[in-house]
């Protein structure tokens, strides 16, 4: 099978792969080549892939949709980060939710000035 891991902006993984797991709404579930074609919402959690090579590998996902058809699976999801050590995910995982947390920090910051400036401006034409 060929997976692909598609974020809004990039494409964070596209190679081949034997089997991969993944966490719906329902639960659980392992695809492999031979399974029959799904579309199915992911949930936040750990997808999980194997290579060619036997090497398993791990992907932390937000919630997302996953496509199988053929051989090709694609996963479309807001935000990811992988690693071949749980481990290591974790840490990335942090890390990634630190940076999310300071960008939406700043984001909230600039909005409040924003309607601040808003309410100013309609203040000063109510003064006209």
């Amino acid at each position: 099978m060929k997976l692909k891991v598609l974020l809004p902006n990039q494409i964070i993984l596209d190679q081949p792969v034997t089997k991969i797991i993944a966490e719906a709404v329902n639960g659980s579930f392992c695809l492999l080549p031979r399974h029959i074609d799904l579309v199915t919402a992911l949930t936040p959690g750990i997808l999980s892939f194997t290579l060619p090579s036997g090497e398993e590998q791990f992907m932390a996902i937000d919630e997302g949709i996953l496509i199988k058809c053929q051989q090709e699976v694609l996963v479309s999801t807001l935000n990811a980060v992988q690693s071949d050590n749980l481990e290591t995910l974790k840490q990335a995982i942090e890390n990634q939710f630190y940076i999310l947390d300071e960008q939406e920090k700043a984001t909230r910051s600039a909005l409040t000035k924003f309607e601040a400036n808003i309410i100013r401006h309609f203040q000063e034409m109510g003064n006209l």
